[in-house]
């Protein structure tokens, strides 16, 4: 299945695809297009929209779209990506910096890949390891809770 947003890929551009992948659609195919034409993608390839204004999937209720895939799809109950979704939050909303120690970092990852000038593909391909690796930090820690 093709699951659509916007170009440029940041915190929450990167974090859906790798819970998309991981937990949802292991098959998924990620495409990035420029704001205006996400919806029009998405009922065109018959693509899911998520991360855009107006998609399916996207901020809501004071939520990034990371933590509203994890409610649409009842992933709550796994108690690491339930920390890692504050992690994420924290990172990509603005007013929230610091809902976590790690948001700031994530977030200063984020855009140092984003200065670093890369496709769209490219950088998602890079970027997914670091969620990877946050996804095992988050296990660490709920392990030892």
């Amino acid at each position: 299945m093709q699951w659509v947003t916007r170009e440029h890929p940041h915190t929450d551009r990167v974090a859906c695809p790798w819970l998309i992948r991981k937990f949802i659609d292991q098959d998924a195919q990620i495409v990035y297009v420029p704001g205006p034409e996400v919806l029009s993608y998405a009922e065109r390839m018959r693509a899911i929209s998520f991360d855009a204004k107006g998609a399916r999937y996207t901020h809501r209720d004071g939520k990034c779209s990371f933590e509203v895939l994890i409610e649409e799809y009842d992933l709550g109950s796994d108690p690491a990506l339930a920390l890692m979704a504050r992690v994420v939050h924290g990172a990509d909303i603005s007013d929230n910096p610091d809902a976590t120690p790690q948001s700031r970092g994530l977030l200063a990852v984020a855009d140092g890949f984003a200065l670093l000038g890369l496709p769209d593909q490219e950088q998602l391909a890079l970027e997914l390891p670091v969620y990877d690796a946050l996804y095992a930090w988050c296990r660490r820690e709920v392990g030892a809770a």
